[in-house]
């Protein structure tokens, strides 16, 4: 894989190995079925189509998968999409494994348990500081291997974690300019505030939305989460209503995901932490892939923005 299938251009034939990320099923204009697959590998992702697909292809074909494709690069909708010509399921002659097609966060696993470590440490209210241990507890094998998200931002292997230790640290950072902010309750925040997501989704090789993910999503689960961890524990009094305050608001807007706007200052800080993160997140993400002087592709939820990547 010294080549990946996200940056061979129109017009290049592709022969290698893909994990499967996604598969959807489909009827073309001519009645006949087809799946749309999401394959990947660690230059990112590329849509395909298995024209005329039958039953045994989608009991074969299945997220998480690892296939061995030819096929051709071809443009659909502005977007780079893989013809399929052949495709089967690797095996273990092939030598493969699912590790090999995963991203994982540009940062050390043991630096981030360090540092997560270090600030729990830290942290100085005792009811907080129980709880958030209670539920790394529960959650510890899982948090530093999920990904953040399904597309968009940290959606990688360990980007869940990723995203809390760059959120900590721009916290950290802040800490000096406005000493007022309670930092037990902000650095509690960052770190119980996307934990839901090992529950919302399915997986960290090829993430998709559980049901649970999609019936009740990652913020209503980790409010849920705080209020028993806290019964468990004989905990009462107002940390377990702020920190179940800090998880609701950190979305910022009703329309953007929040069932509760920050009505507390560690709560619109927790907010604009989140938004910093992901946004450079995605912005370094895109730029990356693009030279000096050229544009990125659109980063939607950026308003569809592309970004210039400046030669000085």
């Amino acid at each position: 894989m010294t080549q990946g299938v996200a940056n061979r251009e129109v017009g290049d034939q592709f022969e290698g190995y893909l994990l499967i990320k996604s598969v959807d099923k489909g009827v073309a204009s001519n009645g006949k079925p087809f799946l749309t697959i999401v394959f990947r590998d660690l230059s990112g992702e590329i849509e395909a189509k298995l024209w005329e697909a039958a039953k045994e292809d989608e009991e074969t074909f299945l997220a998480e998968s690892i296939v061995h494709v030819q096929g051709e690069i071809r443009q659909f909708r502005g977007k780079h999409q893989l013809n399929i010509r052949q495709i089967r399921l690797a095996n273990e002659m092939d030598g493969v494994r699912v590790e090999d097609f995963i991203e994982k966060a540009p940062v050390d696993l043991e630096e981030m348990k360090d540092y997560l470590t270090q600030t729990i440490f830290a942290l100085e209210n005792p009811n907080i500081q129980r709880i958030v241990r209670q539920i790394l507890k529960k959650y510890n094998d899982d948090v530093f291997v999920y990904p953040a998200a399904t597309k968009n931002h940290h959606e990688y292997a360990s980007g869940l974690m990723h995203h809390v230790i760059s959120m900590l640290k721009i916290a950290q950072s802040l800490k000096s300019l406005y000493p007022d902010l309670n930092m037990d309750l902000l650095y509690a925040g960052i770190i119980l505030h996307d934990i839901g997501k090992v529950k919302e989704l399915s997986s960290p090789a090829s993430p998709s939305y559980t049901l649970e993910g999609k019936m009740l999503g990652h913020i209503s689960m980790m409010v849920e989460e705080i209020k028993v961890t806290a019964q468990e524990l004989g905990i009462e009094g107002e940390e377990v209503m702020l920190l179940q305050h800090l998880v609701l608001s950190h979305h910022g807007k009703n329309e953007w995901g929040s069932p509760k706007t920050p009505i507390v200052r560690e709560a619109e800080m927790l907010h604009q932490i989140d938004m910093i993160d992901a946004k450079m997140n995605m912005m370094n993400r895109a730029l990356e892939k693009v030279e000096p002087g050229e544009f990125t592709d659109r980063i939607f939820p950026m308003e569809n923005r592309q970004f210039y990547k400046p030669t000085i």
